[in-house]
């Protein structure tokens, strides 16, 4: 425990420097704009106009520094007080907002996938999910496995996202642009027919926006738990 963030008093500079909260803000902002590998503690002070040993009597460690990232910018969309009662709704909600926080933060899905986050803003929003997924189980157990279910759909389906816009940023190229241009060598490939479903694909499927397919495949999963997971009263863990 000595080693969270969360359990240390913060420490008063004897002279007057930038809080804490202007070095996470600033930290934000530069891993917003270049990615959270050019956040250093260095970087930071500077850009503040600081020396480095000022952001140190604040924050110990850059890994520290990142927590308070993390648990900062949780706390942009707060969750509500409550659970509706309707897990489907609430589930969704959380979802929602999980990807509403990756998207305006797209460096924050790296730091999600490992150890969790325990911060306050990061708990709260972690039991609030854990209380959406109350309503569809009372085991903790399927209840935890729903909700790491939900974030791992949330966390892959936004990455693919991410990936489009930072492809977009990285050639100058629009998706459709980036279509256009690979448009010959696409027509070639149907017409091969050597890959028909791909081509099916091409030809036949609609284009959904990234809401529309996030949505979608977000009622996917909730089916998915819907029909795996028992409602409370009903007996064990079904089986397929």
């Amino acid at each position: 425990m000595d080693g969270l963030v969360w359990t240390k008093e913060r420490r008063v500079p004897r002279r007057r420097a930038p809080g804490v909260d202007r070095f996470v803000a600033r930290a934000v902002a530069v891993a917003d704009a270049e990615g959270a590998d050019a956040v250093t503690m260095r970087r930071i002070a500077k850009d503040l106009g600081s020396g480095t040993a000022s952001l140190y009597r604040y924050v110990a460690s850059r890994d520290e520094l990142l927590d308070l990232m993390i648990d900062a910018v949780q706390g942009e969309d707060p969750p509500p007080s409550a659970a509706s009662g309707d897990w489907r709704e609430d589930l969704t909600a959380c979802a929602r907002r999980l990807r509403g926080v990756l998207l305006r933060h797209p460096w924050l899905g790296t730091e999600l996938t490992g150890r969790p986050a325990l911060g306050p803003n990061s708990l709260r929003q972690y039991d609030a999910v854990l209380a959406a997924a109350a309503g569809l189980t009372s085991d903790p157990t399927l209840a935890a496995v729903a909700v790491d279910t939900v974030s791992a759909y949330v966390l892959g389906a936004v990455g693919s996202e991410i990936a489009e816009l930072q492809a977009s940023r990285r050639t100058g190229m629009s998706e459709n642009e980036w279509r256009a241009s690979m448009g010959p060598y696409i027509r070639e490939v149907v017409e091969g027919g050597e890959y028909p479903h791909f081509a099916r694909r091409v030809v036949e499927a609609d284009d959904l926006t990234p809401e529309e397919s996030f949505e979608l495949g977000l009622a996917c999963v909730l089916d998915g738990l819907a029909a795996r997971i028992p409602r409370p009263g009903l007996g064990g863990l079904r089986k397929t």
